[in-house]
């Protein structure tokens, strides 16, 4: 499967979460402040929630429902309830472009 594109860089707006879905894959889009852009699971691994929701604050998504913060680097749950990671996948930025791929995860 190839990258697909998603937006424009500058399309995204700062600790602002966007979800998209590629290929029934739902994925949730993040910028921080840094100008860094991750791409994560945007289903919470405790209740089946959309992470896309949820907030944003630092490198961290946290799930409305239940209070679990996810980082956005690994994908690894902060705290409980969730105890199982998100999936993390490549974002590639090209030309002022983002782009991902949901068959390639980063391994952290």
């Amino acid at each position: 499967m190839a990258s697909t594109k998603i937006c424009g860089f500058d399309e995204l707006g700062v600790n602002e979460a966007v979800k998209v879905e590629i290929d029934g894959v739902p994925i949730v889009v993040v910028r921080d402040a840094a100008g860094d852009v991750f791409a994560i699971g945007d289903t919470c691994t405790h209740g089946d929630i959309s992470l896309s929701e949820g907030f944003v604050e630092g490198d961290t998504v946290e799930c409305w429902a239940h209070g679990s913060k996810f980082s956005l680097k690994t994908g690894k749950p902060l705290n409980l309830p969730a105890y199982e990671p998100v999936p993390v996948y490549k974002v590639d930025l090209v030309d002022g472009v983002v782009y991902i791929d949901p068959a390639v995860t980063v391994a952290v």
